[in-house]
Order: structure tokens, then sequence, then C-alpha cells
């Protein structure tokens, strides 16, 4: 199974970050950063079309399994990742080939706070839209870091997680 992880934070090195390295290192998968990308906002008039959400998204559909990572944000995902889940929408309307690739893969989600406080509701946006998409939802994940690393129960997580999606 082809796997890659989508990782939608402000700091490029930051704790999602750190999150998703040892992840990469459980699941021998591929990273897409968002924050390098050009990616605008969702535009009805599809103005946007010349920067890079659809070459990603064409890169993205080419996996079987499809991570989702982002930070904590005021109890939601973060703005990074929020535009390019609002951008997924071209794929159903403009770019339906790509929307169809969609339909029977797999997506899973983590996110990474300053605590252990898993916020209620924080993952259902993912799994709406994996339902909606026609994707597999094969769950989620809520990490943290303390003290600049995270703990063992967080590596705990990751490492059963890894399991699961493997």
């Amino acid at each position: 199974m082809r796997r890659i992880i989508v990782q939608g934070s402000s700091r490029n090195n930051g704790n999602t970050n750190k999150i998703v390295q040892i992840l990469q290192n459980h699941l021998e998968c591929d990273l897409i950063n968002l924050s390098e990308l050009d990616i605008h906002q969702y535009d009805y008039e599809n103005g946007n079309q010349n920067d890079d959400f659809m070459s990603t998204i064409k890169k993205i559909v080419e996996y079987d399994l499809i991570i989702f990572a982002t930070p904590v944000y005021w109890y939601a995902m973060s703005g990074t990742m929020k535009t390019f889940f609002d951008r997924i929408i071209e794929c159903l309307k403009t770019e339906k080939e790509i929307g169809y690739r969609l339909r029977g893969k797999n997506m899973a989600a983590i996110s990474c706070g300053s605590d252990s406080a898993e916020h209620e509701g924080f993952f259902i946006p993912f799994e709406k839209s994996a339902g909606y998409l026609g994707m597999n939802y094969f769950g989620h994940i809520h990490t943290w870091i303390e003290e600049n690393d995270p703990s063992n129960s967080v590596l705990e997580l990751i490492k059963d997680f890894s399991k699961k999606v493997k």
C-alpha cells in the first residue's frame, strides 16, 4: 500500500512535523508539506488555477492511504489544511476525473496539540469529507508535545496507529 502524509502546518519544522517524522519512520511513506506550496483560497470563479493545488492533488491520488496531519489551531484544523480541503471541491466540479480517483482511497488524520486534550468534534470534518468523497476513513489520533518531545504515551499512540493503517 502506497502511503503519503499531507502536513498542513504554518511551521515546516514545528511540533506537528516532529510527529510526522516519527510516523514516517514507522510507515515508510512520502510527505507533502502544504506550507511549502502556493495554494490559494477556493474561488468560485476558478481564478486560482495557476497555483500548486491541482498538481499536488494529482500526486496525492496516486497513493492508497492519505494521512492528513495538522496542528490544533483554535480547536480546529489549521487554516492551511482547511484551505486545502476547501479546494478539493474542484475535484468534483471542474476536475472530475481526479475526484473519481479519490473514491475507494483510504484517509486518516492526526492532530498535534500542546496537551493531551482531544477536542470534541475536531475530526468530524475529516470523517465527513472522507464519506462525501467515497473514501474509507481509517481513523485518527491526537498527539501532543511535552517539553519539546512527544511523551512515551504519544510514541505508543503513533506506534499503534501505524499498525492500524499499514
